[in-house]
């Protein structure tokens, strides 16, 4: 499918509706990346609030203004976050309550943004709000972005740090909230076995209370890590977010943060990306072998107090905290020099966008409905801080976060720790790279030699290349 070609289509078959003074829906279609890590299994959509579809598509830029009017049209708003599904159908029913304007909410299911996104963007009521996560999906969606600059929405944030731009400078995206990842743990529990999470600073320290508590798990009723699956509901965890400790650290050799996707890695720091992610599946209630399926729950694991450990992020905070209230979040420590100074990777792939073929009534009904969601008290409350809520929205009147994980993220900072950033979102072609590293990790977790080791660098670092040079081709 050729992106600029329908978009052209787009606009052709509108103003043949025009003249033929009838209405009618377009179809806008495209393939590439919307920006997903955090979340996805396979298996389309999983919610909507709305049975109606939103009204059909009327091409064209046009900016709004205010959000003052009431808007006419309506909202459909394809979700990005599968945790987050049951909090948003709540919001946009409030919403719709309250104003009486449709408000659809569609969940991509884990792993499949990008493809539903594809695949909706085809339909005749394509979604008006949708997300543009990473740079490499602002190339793919640019065309389809209202441009955000000088919008209500744009003058309720409280920064810029997160948000997406393209070559011309235009807008594309802007953060809706923005997370942090590591690994939680169960301060209790971890007590309970004889350590205390103030003394782990580095890898040596996290390695020796893991393999500890491992080798006792019988006595103590409960292991070091919780199940690491890798399937697509879970192996984001360790081809996305574990792998950012590899590029972070190569950012900071080369003295740079990366603006856009390298050309290739060296893999200077796959030894340390291999001690953690062995360290995690050798310690853990599920044995390696059974990983490639997938179907174990990681995070009922970690709140029935199974393991001590859960490689996750700050969006677990609502869910786990309730039945585990003394938990934290540590760094990924894998070893390298210096990491006792380490933070927390923080970040955002959660970056709203305006369809910009979406009609006038429409874009104005989502930009109303965005500008609502974070001002306000109600609602910004639910999304901040709700089960399956975003932890922190940056935005001057939204809700105060109470997710101690991001509060985590904060003492470190203010301890004077570096933050790593999300270099991850540079992937190139973001789900063909991570499905060969799955294969790989899948091959070395039934076999762990050497030589399955070296296919899985294969496929972490000459697998950047090729995906690097296919994307730029």
């Amino acid at each position: 499918m050729k992106r600029k070609w329908t978009a052209l289509a787009l606009v052709a078959v509108m103003l043949l509706g025009l003249l033929a003074g009838c209405g009618g829906g377009n179809s806008g279609g495209s393939s590439g990346n919307a920006g997903g890590s955090n979340s996805s299994n396979a298996g389309g959509n999983t919610g909507s609030n709305d049975a109606s579809e939103p009204a059909g598509n009327n091409g064209g830029d046009t900016q709004q203004e205010s959000s003052g009017e009431a808007a006419k049209g309506s909202v459909y708003w394809l979700n990005f976050k599968p945790e987050a599904d049951e909090l948003l159908q709540e919001v946009a029913k409030m919403y719709t309550d309250e104003t009486g304007v449709p408000v659809k909410v569609t969940t991509a299911a884990s792993g499949t943004y990008e493809s539903t996104l594809t695949s909706e963007m085809d339909k005749s009521a394509p979604p008006t709000l949708f997300v543009i996560g990473n740079a490499p999906a602002v190339k793919t969606w640019a065309d389809y972005a209202l441009d955000l600059t000088g919008t209500p929405i744009a003058n309720e944030l409280n920064t810029d740090a997160y948000n997406l731009y393209d070559e011309s400078g235009k807008l594309v995206s802007i953060g809706y909230c923005y997370e942090c990842y590591g690994i939680i743990v169960n301060v209790d529990l971890l007590e309970t076995a004889g350590y205390k999470v103030e003394d782990i600073k580095n890898f040596d320290a996290l390695k020796t209370a893991a393999e500890d508590i491992h080798a006792r798990a019988a006595e103590l009723g409960f292991d070091a890590f919780t199940s690491n699956d890798m399937d697509d509901s879970s192996s984001w965890r360790y081809t996305g977010h574990m792998a950012n400790l590899e590029y972070y650290y190569e950012e900071q050799d080369a003295g740079t943060t990366w603006t856009a996707t390298p050309d290739t890695l060296t893999g200077a720091y796959m030894d340390n990306f291999k001690a953690l992610y062995d360290l995690c599946v050798e310690n853990s209630t599920v044995a390696r072998t059974e990983l490639a399926t997938g179907g174990h729950d990681a995070e009922a694991e970690f709140k029935d107090g199974k393991a001590v450990f859960f490689v996750q992020g700050s969006w677990e905070y609502g869910a786990v905290s309730e039945s585990v209230p003394n938990c934290t979040m540590i760094p990924y420590y894998c070893g390298v020099d210096g990491e006792e100074k380490a933070g927390l990777n923080c970040g955002t792939e959660n970056c709203w966008a305006i369809n910009a073929m979406a009609s006038e009534d429409d874009q104005k009904a989502t930009m109303d409905f965005m500008v609502w969601m974070v001002t306000d008290p109600e609602a910004s409350e639910m999304l901040t801080n709700g089960v399956g809520g975003f932890g922190v929205m940056p935005y001057k009147s939204a809700a105060t976060s109470t997710n101690g994980f991001l509060a985590a993220a904060n003492d470190y900072a203010a301890d004077g720790c570096y933050v790593m950033d999300w270099a991850t979102n540079y992937q190139p072609n973001v789900n063909d790279y991570r499905a060969a590293l799955v294969s790989a990790l899948n091959q070395y977790n039934a076999d762990p030699t050497d030589a399955n080791w070296e296919a899985v660098r294969t496929a972490f670092v000459d697998g950047w290349a090729t995906q690097a040079a296919a994307a730029k081709g």
